[in-house]
């Protein structure tokens, strides 16, 4: 059944202001101006609307770029943040909500203190406020549960009609102490400093609730119309309100009054003993009706998305009543939620945690507005549109305003969060989205921080080396190696670019070929890859390393090392890699040569260094290299192992050689880390370095271009014995400080 879209914008608006205009405006106002002043009251008001005013535009501006469905904030917070994060804002949304129906109802009994007082002084019987609060609770929720929003919208009519007439019976009011004094803005007083935030505390709940009227957003003809012009409207008529009581009270009663008369408002107004009273009742009902409206459809949004562990909880909450729409089972649950608050009848304690909980919505709502403007996404165009420093206010607000109300409470609050956010995530693995919130946000951090290291680099005398490197590969699928390779170096020090070598020409279906293989490999990586992967279609090898190694750099600076691999049991690659070497050889780039082999990686063997002393540009970079990799987990218990080979007659030349490098800091590394081999006659390098390394975890070598011109491929042949072989080649002096 399609449900009708019944409201304009006027239901926004007056439960937006009946939530505003609560009890706190006729029961604690007089005591925050009797405590700390006309101008400490008026500070505290702008204070609460630096969270609520940027709230209320966030809100505007998020609902004329998407249209808001049912459950209001809840449902702006789900759709920004991904639905698992929604669901546990949503839930303790939505307890609030429910809680708040009976903080409003025990507030109203207050409104029938001359009863109470009357059966104390008659009959000398306390009469529990439940006397009053629970007939009214189960009336509320007779009307609710069977007339719905319809008949609670048009109460919301007379009972704001109500309100207004005693609020403007209360500003034409007088007194013998206005009569007496003259209040001048220029002698009001700021006093009592040190309770200001306990004030506060007690004031703030009196700015919230502008939110209230967008919980009706399933309900709206039209969503990105009513929620600005109502949300925007009520917000800023309730703190000018709020100015003008202040400037009442502290005209026309003393501080002492003020501060000690929880009903001065009726020695004030014309009629006061008869208008306050029902101005309350009106106040609170008001705010308790809209509440009850809002908090079903919370509920139901929450199940509709299938928040809740049991399908069947799911769809008996999510379910709507066939003749008018209303969600009558979601309602049900709410009227006995606070049913059972107003039965016990302090919520004192629920009520400082439902504030924090206000607070971290309205936070959110906040930092989803930064976000958009921070992010610039071009499919982020609202119609009504605020600034992003206003929503960046409005967050920082939310949260310093938590702490100052209470650490003990806001650490409590985000504990809850914390914990109901690990279960729901537990249950809905599959469910994701906190990424696409920020992904713009990333991205623009990333744009920024990419022309500013560009603009820089030319400006920096010395430019400290760090690998950026790139390895091309067509052997995904046989082995990881490579990639595993590149994460090592990648991993803390450095940036790697993985590009998957798919050799054809571009075309539609090359180009779904590269896609499927690319989300195929995402899909296999690690966890804790970090490297970024991507794929790369071409004719030929030579054409896709020329298009590689004109690649930007995805961290900002240039690429400056590129990786090749090969099997050592099928090295036909390596005709490959010496073919297109004088390609690479070009530019300034590092080339690495990597041999993969088939035997397991003996991590705790460490990496072995093979070093020579006409080779010292080549030494520093494997040496580099070589700290580099130490630095992933996979070699947290991994060393490093420098191998020389020299005649026996060249010995001590080579130690004080290799003593000269540690002693000047040019190699890091302590002696005893240090071996030196002595080269028998007759017996190849080759031989040497298979007997010493073969158990290594990882073997690095030096060559040179020269080498590879000369020799080709047999450079990087013949270590059949040893594992994995890295050959590196420094294109420049690498300074080891």
């Amino acid at each position: 059944m399609e449900i009708t879209k019944k409201f304009g914008t006027a239901p926004v608006f007056f439960t937006a202001i009946s939530t505003i205009l609560g009890a706190i405006l006729f029961l604690r106002f007089g005591y925050a101006v009797g405590t700390v002043g006309f101008w400490g009251v008026i500070f505290i008001i702008i204070l609460g609307h630096i969270v609520t005013i940027p709230t209320a535009l966030a809100l505007s501006e998020i609902a004329t770029n998407k249209r808001v469905e049912g459950g209001g904030e809840y449902y702006i917070v789900s759709r920004s943040f991904g639905l698992n994060i929604g669901a546990t804002i949503g839930m303790v949304l939505y307890l609030s909500q429910a809680v708040s129906v009976a903080f409003y109802v025990i507030a109203f009994t207050e409104a029938f203190s001359f009863f109470f007082d009357f059966i104390k002084n008659s009959y000398n019987i306390d009469l529990p406020r439940q006397v009053v609060s629970v007939p009214i609770m189960l009336l509320l929720s007779y009307l609710i549960i069977t007339k719905g929003a319809n008949l609670g919208v048009k109460a919301l009519y007379v009972i704001v009609a109500i309100l207004a007439i005693s609020l403007l019976m209360f500003f034409i009011g007088t007194t013998d102490y206005a009569a007496s004094t003259s209040f001048k803005f220029a002698n009001a007083e700021f006093r009592n400093l040190d309770s200001f935030f306990i004030v506060f505390a007690i004031m703030f709940p009196a700015f919230t609730g502008m939110t209230a009227g967008v919980g009706l957003s399933g309900d709206l003809k039209n969503p990105g119309k009513s929620i600005p012009i109502g949300t925007i409207s009520a917000t800023l008529l309730g703190m000018v309100i709020y100015f003008l009581i202040s400037y009442k009270l502290a005209s026309s009663a003393s501080p002492q009054d003020l501060a000690n008369n929880q009903f001065v408002m009726s020695d004030i107004a014309v009629w006061g003993a008869f208008v306050i009273p029902l101005g309350l009742a009106a106040s609170t009902i008001s705010s308790a009706l809209g509440s009850v409206m809002v908090a079903p459809r919370t509920l139901q949004a929450l199940a509709n998305d299938k928040s809740f562990p049991s399908l069947g909880i799911n769809n008996w909450l999510g379910r709507n009543r066939e003749k008018d729409g209303e969600p009558i089972n979601a309602s049900i649950i709410t009227c006995v939620i606070a049913i059972f608050f107003v039965a016990v009848g302090d919520v004192n304690i629920v009520a400082q945690i439902i504030s924090m909980f206000f607070l971290v919505t309205y936070g959110s709502i906040n930092l989803i507005s930064f976000l958009n403007h921070f992010g610039s996404s071009p499919s982020y165009r609202p119609s009504f549109k605020s600034k992003w420093m206003f929503s960046l206010i409005g967050f920082v607000a939310s949260i310093w305003i938590m702490f100052q109300i209470s650490a003990l409470y806001t650490f409590m609050a985000l504990g809850i969060l914390v914990l109901l956010y690990i279960y729901i995530d537990n249950l809905h693995k599959n469910r994701k989205g906190l990424e696409s919130i920020f992904a713009n946000s990333i991205f623009q951090v990333n744009r920024h921080l990419q022309v500013y290291i560009q603009r820089q680099k030319n400006a920096r005398a010395q430019k400290e080396w760090r690998p950026s490197a790139i390895c091309i590969s067509k052997n995904t699928f046989k082995y990881d190696l490579a990639l595993r390779l590149l994460n090592w170096i990648s991993y803390k020090f450095g940036f790697g670019t993985y590009l998957h070598f798919i050799k054809e020409f571009y075309s539609r279906e090359t180009s779904e070929q590269a896609n499927d293989e690319l989300n195929k490999i995402l899909r296999n990586v690690s966890a804790q890859n970090s490297v970024f992967i991507d794929t790369i279609v071409s004719p030929s090898n030579t054409s896709a390393i020329v298009q590689a190694i004109q690649l930007p750099g995805i961290a900002g600076m240039e690429n400056n090392m590129l990786i090749f691999d090969y099997d050592k049991e099928e090295p036909d690659e390596l005709d490959i890699i010496v073919d297109n070497y004088k390609v690479v050889n070009v530019g300034e780039f590092d080339i690495c040569v990597f041999g993969v082999s088939r035997k397991p990686i003996y991590y705790k063997n460490g990496i072995h260094l093979w070093i020579n002393t006409f080779d010292e540009m080549n030494a520093n970079l494997m040496i580099l290299i070589s700290f580099i990799i130490l630095g992933h987990p996979d070699w947290k218990k991994s060393n490093i192992k420098i191998h020389y080979i020299c005649v026996e007659n060249e010995v001590e030349k080579v130690k004080q050689w290799m003593n000269e490098l540690i002693n000047s800091g040019r190699m890091p590394i302590v002696s005893q880390n240090i071996e030196i081999v002595i080269r028998e006659e007759n017996v190849p390098v080759k031989d040497i370095i298979n007997k010493y390394s073969a158990e290594a975890g990882l073997t690095i070598l030096g060559y040179t271009p020269e080498e590879v011109k000369l020799r080709g491929r047999e450079v990087f042949e013949g270590y059949d014995e040893t594992g994995n072989v890295l050959f590196v080649n420094a294109c420049s002096a690498k300074i080891i400080d």
